[in-house]
């Protein structure tokens, strides 16, 4: 779930608009890609690598270890399937709109072969100083500059506040996990904190989640248990009940996945709940000794 320099990526959707730019961007910093996918332009080279027909293809061809989808939302099904008959263990669905069923077929399938989906709608993964997958602002060195601490966040916006916020108090990201806004996703926001929690180089976590669902809760219940210092900012603190704020899994239904829920749980488990995103810098400062 943390993306390091040596991995080989795959960009599904290489020749797109979104996937050019930011396929650019990722080579840029540091990022590995060694292979795209189109079908329509298997045979020729974009952004410097050769692009395949499938997934299947550039596995055989090249290798890899990553793949992000720059895919429209009904071809995604196919895309990732093909990526995980492959042999692909890591997945970076970036697409938000996909037809729920997908998913779920998707997500079966990578269970059963035992590969990671990080996503649907997801911003994407950071490893600051090394790598980026996805679309997150990684080459903003007031954003992202090597640190150790590690974000875990629903929201890629959010989540890029946070870490400006942690940057301007003068500390720095082991890795951004966003693991996306979507009511059914691969990896849950408990996932993450336990990759982060077994991370060498991360000394502290920062959960930002959002009204809707259990996964803060969940969560919380394992933080509960981390030597490693825990924040957490909730956004929806002023959300209507029964109303859907931004993300398709931020809704609320009657006191399931409330802001006072997942705030008590969290207070419960020792993590200290933000009123505001610039909080941050305090609040880590005197849970690592700095304040």
């Amino acid at each position: 779930m943390i993306v390091h320099g040596d991995q080989r990526v795959l960009v599904q959707g290489i020749t797109g608009k979104q996937g050019t730019f930011w396929t650019e961007r990722m080579q840029a910093y540091g990022t590995r890609i060694v292979a795209g996918v189109n079908p329509k332009k298997a045979g020729t080279l974009h952004c410097g690598v050769p692009v395949h027909a499938s997934a299947d293809e550039a596995m055989r061809e090249v290798g890899f270890d990553v793949s992000v989808l720059f895919i429209p939302p009904l071809g995604v099904k196919a895309a990732a399937l093909d990526a995980i008959e492959a042999g692909c263990k890591r997945l970076v669905v970036l697409t938000e709109h996909i037809p729920v069923q997908d998913v779920m077929e998707v997500l079966a399938a990578a269970r059963a072969s035992g590969a990671e989906v990080v996503g649907p709608n997801t911003a994407g993964l950071v490893t600051p100083g090394e790598c980026f997958v996805g679309f997150m602002p990684a080459f903003e060195t007031d954003i992202f500059r090597p640190g150790g601490v590690g974000v875990v966040s629903r929201s890629g916006s959010l989540g890029t506040l946070i870490c400006l916020n942690l940057v301007q108090a003068g500390l720095g990201e082991s890795a951004f996990i966003g693991i996306g806004g979507d009511p059914i996703l691969g990896t849950t926001t408990r996932d993450a904190v336990q990759v982060l929690d077994a991370d060498d180089r991360t000394d502290a976590v920062v959960i930002v989640g959002e009204i809707g669902g259990t996964m803060e809760e969940d969560a919380a219940e394992y933080a509960q248990g981390m030597r490693k210092p825990v924040v957490a900012f909730v956004a929806g603190g002023a959300s209507p009940s029964g109303k859907k704020m931004g993300h398709a899994g931020a809704i609320v239904m009657g006191d399931k996945g409330t802001y006072a829920s997942k705030r008590k749980a969290f207070e419960a488990a020792g993590v200290e709940v933000l009123d505001t995103p610039s909080d941050v810098g305090r609040a880590l400062g005197e849970a690592l000794g700095r304040g």
